[in-house]
C-alpha cells in the first residue's frame, strides 16, 4: 500500500484518490474473507478477532482519512452527488479539505488525553517477558469451571491440544504475571487467585507495560479510538501489527490451531518458552515506533487544539 506523503501538507485531487483506492484495496483483503465468514456462519480463531473484539467496523477500516495537517484538493462530487469527507471533523473551504481541530468537543479531548497518557506511561515502563502467554490458559483452567457456567471463548472454531487435565497441570506449575485487564478478566474464575497482579479497569494505566502482547496489540483499538486524527496510514501499520500479536497469542495457547495452517508454540516445554519470548520480544521492538507515532500525533493534536 501507498504511504501518504510525509514531507507536504497538501494532496492534489488525483493523488489522494489514488491514496484511498489502494487503501480500501489492501485493507479488503482482510474485510471481505471476513464478510464472507460471516455470511456462511464461519469463523477463524485468529483473524475474525480483531473484528469483532474492537469495535471497529469494516466499513470504517476500508475508509481512508489523510490525518492531521493534511489538506486535500477538493474535488467533484462522486456519482451519488456526494462530497467526500463530509463527516463532522472536516473543513471544506477555498484551500480544500482539511481536519478542523475546533470540532474537537470536549469529550474527545477527555478521551484521547486518557488515551494518551495510557500509551506514554506504557511506554516508558519496564518491559516484562515472563508471562510466556499463560492468559489463554488461565482461560480455559479447569474447562473455564462449566459447571459453574463458564465457557471456553474459541471452543466453536478450534478445540483444544491437550486433555483437560494437563492443560490445568501446565496452569498451575507456571507463575501467572498477567498485567492486561481485558486479558484478566476473561480468566477462569479458578484462575484468578492465582495471577500474581490484580489489574483492574480504573488501574489500567498502572500495569500496562511494552512487552505485553495485548497492550501492543491494543494499538490498533486506541488508533481506532483517535479516528479521523491519526490517519489510515497508522492505523492499518497498528492493524497488521495486532495481526501478528493474534498469532502468537493463539500458536502459544492451548487451543489446535493445525487445522489453519498453524503450528503450536508450545509454551508448556523450556523450547517453547524461548521461541515465544523470541517472537514477543520481535513484536514489542515493532510496536515501540508505532507506540510513539501515537503518542506524537495526539500530543500535536492536544496541544494544538482550542481549549
Amino acid at each position: 500500500m501507498s504511504s501518504p506523503p510525509t514531507t507536504i501538507d497538501f494532496i492534489p485531487h488525483t493523488e489522494w484518490k489514488a491514496l484511498a483506492a489502494a487503501h480500501r484495496d489492501e485493507v479488503q483483503k482482510w474485510t471481505e474473507p471476513c464478510r464472507a465468514r460471516r455470511a456462511s456462519r464461519e469463523k477463524h480463531p485468529i483473524f475474525d478477532f480483531l473484528f469483532t473484539y474492537y469495535p471497529f467496523s469494516l466499513g470504517r477500516l476500508e475508509q481512508w482519512h489523510p490525518g492531521l495537517d493534511i489538506t486535500l484538493e477538493s474535488g467533484k462530487a462522486d456519482n451519488n452527488n456526494t462530497k467526500p469527507f463530509q463527516g463532522k471533523h472536516y473543513r471544506h473551504d477555498a484551500q480544500g479539505i482539511t481536519l478542523d481541530r475546533c470540532i474537537l468537543s470536549d469529550k474527545e479531548k477527555f478521551r484521547i488525553k486518557h488515551i494518551h497518557n495510557l500509551l506514554a506511561l506504557t511506554q516508558n515502563r519496564t518491559p516484562n517477558f515472563s508471562c510466556f502467554g499463560m492468559h489463554e490458559w488461565a482461560m480455559v483452567y479447569r474447562g473455564n469451571d462449566t459447571a459453574q457456567g463458564g465457557d471456553i471463548r474459541h471452543r466453536e472454531s478450534a478445540p483444544l491440544r491437550l486433555p483437560q487435565a494437563e492443560i490445568d497441570q501446565v496452569v498451575e506449575a507456571r507463575p501467572l504475571c498477567c498485567s492486561h485487564f481485558d486479558a484478566v478478566r476473561f480468566f477462569a474464575p479458578a484462575a484468578l487467585p492465582m495471577n500474581k497482579l490484580q489489574p483492574s479497569l480504573e488501574l489500567r494505566h498502572e500495569f500496562e507495560q511494552p512487552a505485553c502482547l495485548h497492550s501492543n496489540m491494543d494499538l490498533y483499538k486506541w488508533a481506532s479510538k483517535c479516528m479521523p486524527w491519526v490517519g489510515s496510514d497508522l492505523l492499518w501499520r497498528c492493524f497488521q501489527l495486532a495481526l501478528t500479536a493474534r498469532e502468537l497469542d493463539m500458536r502459544a495457547s492451548a487451543y489446535d490451531l493445525t487445522e489453519y495452517g498453524y503450528a503450536p508454540i508450545k509454551v508448556e516445554t523450556p523450547e517453547g518458552r524461548e521461541q515465544y519470548e523470541y517472537l514477543q520480544h520481535k513484536i514489542s521492538a515493532q510496536a515501540k515506533p508505532l507506540r510513539q507515532e501515537l503518542i506524537d500525533s495526539l500530543s500535536k493534536l492536544l496541544c494544538s487544539s482550542p481549549k
